[in-house]
């Protein structure tokens, strides 16, 4: 990985190569083994490296095209790599770093080369001819990039303490993009959680001028075609699509690679496919679960289960060279690395409890000397969609027989009452009005977005997010879709991990890595029929059947979904006295005393649950209003330079 910058001073004034010099230091920990910068009069470009791949060591960047036009610098670890090289003709490609070749690629395509990149990546070239600068992220974001355009200048850089290290650009936090968090919106604009420093989306390319800057969507995923394969072929290129994501994804393990191992399909596969590649190599996979601590008896919620040591370890079992490593974070207080936490990141963490057992697991890596890390973060939208969707398609098209198979199906095989089978085929067709008297008559009221966040009514109101949500075609009733192909691709870009990814390399020396979201097994999961997912009444057909060959039976038969670390409450109520501290300094940051209904999160303080804790009601309450609001409202103490 790469920590990149630059500084384009169009109006005059200033040093650019001072400059950037100053926004590599200031992200020295994002990349500690070498740092290079290129100066041509008004513009600086640069990177501090952190090496993670056997080629890294050619990496010299910033690198120049061979005409002397193009200029680059780039965080990328390319996956295509091979077929790259092939392609371009490029000899002694042992000796090319990932950004030479991304360069070659820009240099033969130009902007046609976003078509051709598989992998991670953020980079920024110059063209000398044009005298424009592009900023690039790959598809689902796994990168970050910044940037702030100025008066007479532009700056960009991988972390916004890079751009904070120029004293024109003023600190301090966009209370907008906070509100939006504390509600639960995706980032899905060029908006950053600090005023005047943008954002370039996932798949996105941002285009810079003297006059200008604009940004477009890189990525256009198709629908699935008229083209059908038989069932079985299905199967067999989703193995291979999954055995391909992760070869490329062990490079510079070094034959010993981490991985997220739950009791799901998804974090199962990709661990057991490592497995499978590495055993030949005499590699090995250190798999870590997080479960409640030694002898937890307390409750889960209806659908999930407490306890994913058992389902992971069945997993385990099966391959020899799986280490399998049970993470019990116990008592830890989700509210005390929080100052750790904005310093690597950046932003408001999405989920405290998660960071508990998160950070458990990546010291345990760390201590391993681990630095690669596999996870299957996005798997449950592409390997091994749940192809609900199918049942709205089925009566939109008419196609009456099959929808009542296929109805009656999931009442009788996947546990789905008759009732429910109702809801999930007429709910993505409801008015909201409609869709609220349904789910209050069935006893299951939707909570609003006041009862659920800890947002202020009025500061609600203050940003028009009710509107914002309808402009951005959001529904914060959370009903089931009509369109399983735009919710699947809504769902893959509605989270931005790469601020916490950089976050976990500068922190614990990890580099993850989700195969899950390889652009090649994406577009592949994005191309397959709904049927192929839903079929005769179970869900994730599709992902069941092809890891036939690599899960245990127990995990692929598992109904009910696991609850990592379902002790989380525990943790929570030992940091209940810091938790009212937190409050407190939040009550004297004026930002956060705006933002955040702290009257409320008091009260849940002052009235702490003793059971119940598996409660849809009281997990809203303290999981994702209380501990949603520490978060923001943390960020914005920190951020605001308050107490």
């Amino acid at each position: 990985m790469s920590a990149i910058a630059g500084v384009w001073r169009f109006g005059g004034g200033g040093s650019p190569a001072d400059d950037c010099a100053r926004m590599l230091a200031a992200q020295q920990i994002y990349g500690p083994h070498d740092g290079r910068h290129w100066c041509e009069g008004p513009l600086a470009m640069g990177r501090r490296l952190f090496r993670t791949l056997p080629e890294d060591i050619h990496d010299r960047q910033p690198l120049r095209s061979r005409d002397g036009r193009l200029t680059l610098v780039a965080d990328v670890r390319l996956d295509n790599r091979n077929e790259l090289t092939a392609e371009l003709g490029l000899v002694a490609a042992g000796q090319l770093c990932d950004a030479a070749i991304l360069l070659a690629t820009l240099e033969r395509w130009g902007e046609g080369a976003f078509a051709k990149l598989v992998g991670d990546f953020a980079f920024a070239v110059w063209d000398t001819a044009a005298q424009r600068l592009l900023l690039a992220r790959d598809f689902l974001g796994q990168r970050p990039l910044f940037y702030h355009h100025g008066r007479g200048f532009f700056a960009f850089a991988s972390m916004p303490k890079g751009l904070h290290a120029l004293a024109e650009i003023p600190y301090g936090p966009d209370e907008q993009a906070v509100a939006e968090f504390l509600v639960l919106m995706p980032q899905q604009t060029t908006r950053s959680f600090f005023k005047t420093i943008a954002r370039v989306p996932l798949g996105h390319v941002v285009t810079v001028t003297r006059d200008s800057v604009s940004s477009r969507c890189f990525w256009q995923p198709r629908r699935p075609g008229r083209t059908r394969m038989r069932p079985g072929e299905y199967i067999e290129e989703l193995r291979r699509h999954l055995d391909q994501a992760v070869e490329s994804r062990l490079r510079g393990a070094n034959g010993i690679v981490g991985s997220h191992l739950s009791a799901g399909l998804d974090s199962g596969a990709v661990t057991a496919t490592a497995a499978r590649l590495l055993a030949s190599r005499g590699g090995k996979v250190v798999a870590f679960t997080a479960v409640p601590r030694a002898g937890y008896e307390g409750p889960a919620p209806e659908t999930r289960f407490a306890d994913e040591g058992p389902l992971a370890a069945a997993t385990a079992a099966l391959y020899p060279n799986i280490e399998h490593v049970l993470i019990r974070s116990g008592r830890q207080s989700p509210v005390e690395d929080l100052d750790r936490e904005f310093y690597l990141c950046e932003r408001p963490p999405l989920n405290l409890c998660n960071n508990v057992w998160l950070s458990a697991i990546e010291r345990a890596a760390r201590d391993r000397k681990l630095t690669v890390m596999l996870t299957g973060s996005i798997g449950n939208i592409t390997m091994s969609y749940y192809g609900i969707s199918l049942l709205t398609e089925l009566l939109l098209k008419c196609r009456l027989i099959r929808l009542w198979r296929e109805a009656a199906h999931l009442v009788d095989k996947a546990g789905v009452s008759p009732r429910g089978a109702l809801i999930l085929i007429f709910g993505p067709l409801l008015p909201i009005w409609l869709w609220r008297w349904v789910q209050r008559r069935v006893g299951r009221p939707i909570a609003g977005v006041l009862e659920y966040s800890a947002i202020r009514a009025d500061h609600f109101a203050k940003f028009n997010l009710a509107a914002l949500a309808r402009e951005r075609d959001l529904d914060f009733s959370f009903r089931p879709w009509i369109d399983g192909f735009r919710l699947r691709v809504w769902g893959m870009t509605r989270l931005d991990l790469a601020e916490a990814n950089k976050g976990a390399l500068a922190g614990w020396g990890l580099d993850y890595r989700d195969p899950s979201a390889d652009k090649r097994l994406v577009e592949f999961c994005l191309s397959v029929p709904t049927d192929q997912y839903l079929a005769d009444g179970e869900p994730r057909a599709l992902a069941r059947r092809a890891f036939s060959d690599r899960l245990p039976s127990t995990v692929l038969s598992a109904r009910k979904r696991g609850y990592q670390a379902a002790d989380w409450h525990e943790g929570l109520t030992a940091a209940r006295a810091d938790v009212a501290a937190e409050l407190d300094r939040l009550a004297g940051c004026a930002p956060a005393a705006r933002a955040i209904d702290l009257g409320r999160l008091k009260r849940l303080v002052e009235d702490w649950p003793t059971s119940g804790w598996e409660r849809d009601d009281i997990e809203d309450g303290y999981r994702l209003a209380l501990l949603r609001g520490i978060s923001a409202g943390h960020f914005l103490r920190k951020a605001s330079g308050a107490n």
